[in-house]
């Protein structure tokens, strides 16, 4: 029966990296060659082989992945070093081979792009539209799902140290002032500073995914999801320095049971392909343009039939529409925004 189940999980690999190789351009970069790839597998099968100890792994918890991207043609060597201790379940799978590739291209065009000169008395910029679905009581006692939509821009000083605006559907507010910032809203001048380490960086993720979604938390959600959703708020919801933004998609490489998607529709209407994780009967995507590679936004679909809709419903989704930096909040033609793929 184990032989069955391996088979039908590596067909179902192989089928959804032709899928994705049949829906992208070709990589800006030739493939290493079989020899590297062998060379390249055979170093972390023996680094995975040396003696840990339980400390040694502990001590610092992360849900760390080590993965060897290989050719089309080759399978990916992906190895799990710690999973979530969150989880009384099985340890989750290792990102799939389809979705690291997608996400080593994606992070190649990330690295690309021309980084904004940020000065401190500067702006970043952002305009959004999202669609939003929220759960309100009916008449008869039940619990019916009301679906809105908003357009929004926002204006964030770029060192955090000044107030910031937002307008939305022509509602304009102050946004406070928050210094240095953190990942959980982070200002660009903080987003400049983080490293370009892949996983580096993932290991400052879970440290602050840690305490509210780690082992001992009441969270249903776990660390690794988590970290893909804090990941994934801080590319769709920030202006973020190239190499930065490179590292983040390769440390979403790392982290279990992330997905690819061959087709998903963003909140402006846009289709594209993306990267998921699956947790508490929805799917999260990342949706990035099918040509370019470049962020479109997110979505969050039912997998199961709840009281938020069937499956396939949109839960949530946000589509982003111009960023870039500015000098002044408010400023109404944001000089070097960059308007998003249509």
């Amino acid at each position: 029966m184990s032989n069955t189940r391996t088979d039908h999980s590596e067909w179902n690999e192989h089928s959804e990296r032709r899928e994705l190789a049949r829906l992208l351009p070709p990589p800006p970069h030739p493939e290493p060659s079989p020899s590297h790839l062998a060379a390249r597998r055979d170093v972390l099968l023996a680094e995975f082989g040396r003696p840990r100890t339980l400390s040694a792994l502990t001590a610092r918890w992360r849900g760390l992945v080590v993965v060897a991207a290989v050719a089309t043609a080759a399978a990916i060597t992906a190895v799990t070093l710690t999973p979530d201790a969150s989880s009384t379940q099985d340890p989750p799978t290792p990102a799939t081979a389809a979705s690291v590739e997608l996400l080593d291209r994606i992070a190649k065009v990330a690295y690309s792009q021309p980084q904004f000169p940020a000065q401190d008395s500067q702006f970043t910029y952002l305009r959004t539209v999202a669609h939003t679905t929220t759960l309100s009581e009916a008449p008869d006692g039940a619990m019916a799902p009301t679906a809105t939509t908003a357009t929004t821009e926002r204006w964030t000083a770029v060192d955090g140290g000044r107030a910031g605006l937002q307008r939305r559907d022509g509602t304009e507010g102050r946004l406070p002032a928050v210094d240095h910032g953190s990942l959980n809203s982070p200002t660009y001048r903080l987003l400049s500073t983080l490293p370009t380490d892949p996983d580096a960086l993932l290991k400052m993720v879970y440290a602050d995914a840690r305490p509210n979604h780690g082992s001992g938390s009441a969270s249903t959600a776990g660390a690794d999801h988590e970290a893909f959703i804090a990941i994934g708020d801080i590319l769709r919801d920030s202006v973020v320095p190239p190499q930065v933004g490179s590292a983040l998609y390769r440390a979403a490489a790392r982290i279990p049971g992330v997905v690819a998607v061959d087709d998903a529709v963003d909140a402006a209407g846009r289709h594209g392909v993306a990267v998921a994780r699956v947790n508490d009967g929805r799917r999260f995507e990342w949706i990035f343009d099918r040509t370019t590679l470049r962020l479109l936004g997110t979505r969050t679909v039912l997998v199961r039939d709840s009281a938020w809709g069937k499956v396939g419903d949109d839960v949530e989704s946000t589509a982003v529409l111009a960023q870039g930096i500015v000098d002044a909040a408010g400023e109404a033609a944001p000089a070097g925004a960059t308007e998003s793929s249509h």
